[in-house]
């Protein structure tokens, strides 16, 4: 016999089917226990909690549930993965996809970072969801910018551009692999990168780091000539900012720039 929604349905209640059809005819594929209220006022815990034994509901995480499509099959929520970013909405606001997962989303690296890391202007702890850790950097307002709208699974999700997650990256190594993999994604990605508006940006950020860090590595990857205009006014800021954070302070200062350059960042090795 062949999978129906009538086969399906007949396994469940009428209050189980009508809270399951609702949801579905309202999208809302991911919900909260409050999104459910809203159809089945009473007894809706213990609702959810027999959608989740019968497969029909993916249990995220505390009060965050996935709504499991007919179409994975009579296994349920037993074979139904959910991408890790369309769970960040739910789990703090406003926020962005960014950093490391936001490199890796556009292509700018290969690496695929163990966390999802998220944006935002709140203070959070590092949360798990099912197999995925999601990693929380607070920032300032002044920040808080550069992200557009994506579309993954039919959701709308905020990730922040290929610009601004280079200079995300810039401010922060620590959230993208260490300066080195930030420096990578800039030496074989520069021609698809708007280096202006990287420079814009970076000044917007207020963190003079960034761009010592950026005029660094174009001068280390040869690159520097196309864009020596950009740094034509360029002034380092008294002190040295490390060149990697994740690092040892230890290294040779660089004037020109105004680093600490605490990691040796070679090109060559980078083809191999």
């Amino acid at each position: 016999m062949g999978l129906t929604t009538e086969l399906y349905k007949s396994g469940l209640s009428q209050k189980e089917s009508y809270l399951i059809s609702s949801l579905a005819k309202e999208k809302k594929d991911i919900f909260t226990l409050k999104d459910a209220q809203k159809f089945v006022p009473e007894g809706t815990k213990k609702i959810v909690n027999s959608l989740v034994k019968k497969k029909w509901v993916l249990d995220l995480k505390r009060g965050l549930y996935a709504l499991v499509p007919l179409d994975v099959g009579p296994e349920g929520a037993d074979s139904f993965l959910v991408h890790s970013f369309v769970i960040a909405p739910y789990l703090v606001k406003p926020y962005y996809i960014g950093f490391w997962s936001a490199l890796n989303y556009h292509g700018l690296t290969e690496q695929i970072p163990r966390d999802t890391f998220i944006a935002s202007t709140k203070p959070k702890r590092p949360v798990k969801v099912l197999t995925w850790s999601y990693v929380f950097v607070e920032m300032r307002e002044h920040k808080f910018f550069g992200y557009e709208t994506y579309e993954i699974e039919g959701k709308k999700i905020h990730i922040s551009s290929p610009e601004k997650t280079i200079v995300d990256c810039l401010d922060h190594p620590e959230h993208a692999g260490g300066i080195e993999e930030v420096a990578r994604a800039i030496y074989f990605n520069v021609k698809d990168l708007d280096i202006g508006k990287i420079i814009e940006y970076a000044k917007r950020m207020k963190n003079a780091a960034i761009l010592k860090r950026l005029g660094f590595i174009l001068e280390k990857t040869g690159l520097l000539p196309k864009y020596e205009n950009y740094f034509s006014d360029f002034v380092p800021t008294k002190g040295y900012s490390s060149l990697d954070p994740l690092s040892p302070k230890k290294g040779k200062h660089n004037s020109k720039w105004g680093l600490l350059i605490n990691l040796d960042l070679n090109p060559e090795r980078w083809f191999y």
